[in-house]
């Protein structure tokens, strides 16, 4: 059975006869819709997060905003709300964008070691959030507790990593939404990358950390609505899982001249049609994928560097009351999964199996989602996919916007500039700096542009630059015997080897080097891995042969001083030990699992399945489904049940329902830290 359009003909040669391109120069949506959503969304969400903080302020916790507040969100954020800021965080525009490239690619272990290969990392994570609140609850950045305990030499170089991570990941942001803008509207590429961080550095810099928490959750609930909107409208309003298999299976027996045929222009390199290289069978209905593995490896140590080594995530871990950090990061990495593994299934392998005339360049720049969409649903698809990519990208980059203006306020500012700084100073630098990186990041987008890097080059290269940094940072907050020179010397070395092994690779693969050339799976490969395991080994082995006395963890949260003595978060209560540590057991157990079962369990019990049957298959997209309804619920709800005490206190407040006796707010001042010299 072949996909058929209404003339009865494959789509690339019915409907799409002619185009050598899915897009080319005809966009689906006008140009003032691409204005509307950058400009308009991002002017919007402003508006109602600083009225939802000015609300709470008035209204509901009555808190004037310190500096600890705004980089910290006053630590006390619950399991509900740090789950949803962990998925608004990590669901970046690759998610949405490069998850459908590598189903297009390598059929269903795309989307697979896309989702477990970025989820482990969140579930271990949580490991280090407990960890942070048992021995440096006062932290307001990573590389504050590098240089508490390891000094200067190591604060510089983890805080290079930390912002070469925070650069990266927004280069991601804007690279994919940019060409999604450009390809859906007809926008200047330029223009859209540019201006796209405008509607981040608004509300960021009015609300901070607590107004980036507000809108997270609003943008994940629209994203959660249109994932469960694209599911059902491939399989179960246009097509059914049956269908899709038939499609899939069928594309695979087309040999190079039927391919001729349908595709306008065609070339193997560049369009999916027939066996694919590397898959059992040429099948893309297996898990046995020579390329989907080699992605999946990639895939696995790249975003550890993305995690481990990004502010924003250790941000989220200082804001979380201790009791919700580690059930929150757990939650978060759970429901996250479904993100890229629900909707790569379905936009992602319907764009194959309905034989859309797109490009490995579009796919490779992120368009297969709207291609899909824009195919299925017209112009309100292509709205939809807009409207969902404008979301992450604003969630995350307000979330690494935060990240960067605490690491310059307190690593830089604070720590080598100012050490006396007073809140209303902190206060102050932050927001400069929420503008000045939302300028430069708009900035630095266009020379990614000049160089021709798109979105999926830039995802793979990632693990190469900061790879490096991962486990000294793990032992850092696990390992008492570990070398802070060993970490300096484990991380530049990683980094070192790491990109001489990359360009070795390039030169030997390719016999030269070029961007093609440093970009293929098997090159990317050698630099993420040497950049993780030597960096490992480096550490390990000095660390051994050097460190002979333990170091008392202890002694690190009083090397970590508050700019005000806001206390929220930080009492005795809520830092019991016996808590801390059961808490500590319950993560590490739970994470550990998890983490065997999405890597070794889950694709090892699919080998025996081979090419999928049209049951297993249909089982598979059902677990897809039931995984992308369940997350979208609790991401949904769940925030909304636990803080339902505050919301009917703000909208008691405003409407002048509060009871006399509850007018009365007992709060402790907020004071400066008397620092002696």
């Amino acid at each position: 059975m072949v996909t058929l359009d209404t003339n009865g003909v494959p789509k690339a040669m019915g409907e799409y006869a002619g185009q050598s391109s899915f897009f080319g120069d005809d966009p689906p949506l006008s140009e003032a819709i691409g204005w509307a959503v950058v400009l308009g969304f991002g002017l919007f969400f402003s508006i109602f997060t600083t009225l939802v903080v000015m609300a709470d302020k008035y209204f509901g916790s009555k808190k004037e905003m310190t500096s600890e507040h705004f980089n910290t969100a006053g630590r006390m954020v619950k399991t509900g709300l740090t789950a949803s800021v962990i998925v608004s965080q990590w669901t970046w525009a690759a998610t949405l964008l490069q998850s459908s490239n590598v189903a297009w690619n390598y059929g269903v272990s795309g989307p697979f070691w896309y989702a477990s290969g970025a989820t482990i990392q969140v579930l271990l994570f949580g490991v280090l959030a407990i960890s942070l609140k048992k021995v440096a609850p006062k932290a307001h950045t990573v590389c504050e507790i590098v240089n508490a305990r390891w000094g200067k030499t190591a604060h510089l170089t983890f805080l290079v990593f930390a912002f070469l991570a925070n650069i990266i990941v927004t280069s991601m942001l804007l690279l994919g939404g940019a060409a999604t803008v450009e390809a859906l509207t007809g926008m200047d590429y330029r223009l859209a990358s540019f201006l796209i961080p405008w509607g981040v550095i608004l509300y960021t810099v009015a609300g901070g950390l607590r107004a980036t928490f507000i809108a997270s959750y609003i943008h994940t609930t629209i994203i959660f609505g249109v994932l469960i909107t694209m599911i059902l409208v491939v399989y179960i309003k246009s097509y059914s899982s049956d269908q899709i298999y038939d499609y899939l299976a069928y594309n695979v027996g087309y040999n190079n001249e039927e391919c001729e045929q349908i595709y306008t222009d065609y070339d193997p390199d560049q369009h999916s049609c027939g066996q694919v290289s590397g898959n059992h069978d040429g099948s893309y209905l297996t898990m046995l994928s020579s390329d989907g593995l080699m992605f999946g490896v990639i895939n696995v140590v790249g975003n550890f560097g993305t995690v481990f080594v990004d502010q924003s995530y250790w941000q989220s871990a200082i804001a979380a009351r201790p009791s919700s950090a580690a059930k929150g990061y757990l939650l978060g990495g759970i429901c996250w999964f479904a993100i890229p593994f629900s909707l790569a299934t379905s936009l992602g392998l319907a764009s194959t199996a309905l034989m859309l005339p797109i490009t490995a360049d579009e796919a490779g720049s992120g368009l297969v989602p709207p291609a899909v969409a824009t195919d299925l649903l017209g112009e309100a698809g292509s709205v939809l996919i807009l409207i969902m990519l404008f979301m992450a990208i604003v969630s995350t980059g307000s979330a690494e916007s935060i990240a960067v203006s605490s690491l310059v306020s307190y690593d830089i500012y604070r720590t080598y500039y100012n050490p006396d700084a007073t809140g209303d100073d902190i206060l102050k630098v932050s927001r400069v700096v929420i503008v000045l990186f939302g300028l430069f990041m708009g900035c630095f987008s266009l020379i990614l542009y000049e160089l021709e890097l798109n979105l999926g080059w830039v995802y793979l290269f990632m693990g190469v630059v900061i790879g490096s940094a991962v486990i000294p940072l793990w032992n850092m907050m696990t390992w008492d015997k570990a070398s802070g020179t060993g970490a300096v010397i484990a991380a530049w070395g990683g980094f070192v080897l790491a990109v001489i092994g990359w360009l070795a690779a390039a030169q030997i693969q390719g016999e030269e080097i070029t961007v093609d050339t440093l970009g293929t799976n098997e090159v990317m490969l050698s630099g993420n891995l040497i950049a993780i395991c030597s960096s490992g080994i480096i550490h390990y082995v000095y660390s051994k042969c050097t460190v002979t006395e333990p170091y008392d963890f202890s002694k690190l949260n009083d090397a970590i001083t508050l700019v005000e003595e806001d206390m929220s978060g930080l009492t005795a209560a809520e830092q019991d030990p016996a808590e801390l540590d059961a808490a500590y057991k319950w993560i590490t157990n739970r994470g550990y699992v998890l983490t065997f079962v999405l890597i070794i369990v889950w694709p090892l019990l699919s080998i025996p399945a081979g090419v999928f049957t049209q049951s297993y298959f249909a089982f598979w997209v059902l677990v897809a489904i039931v995984w992308g309804f369940g997350s979208a619920c609790v991401i949904t709800f769940l925030p909304i049940f636990e803080s339902q005490d505050e919301i009917v206190d703000v909208l008691q407040g405003m409407f002048g329902l509060r009871k006399e006796e509850d007018l009365v707010v007992e709060e402790a001042p907020v004071k400066e830290v008397e620092e002696s010299a």
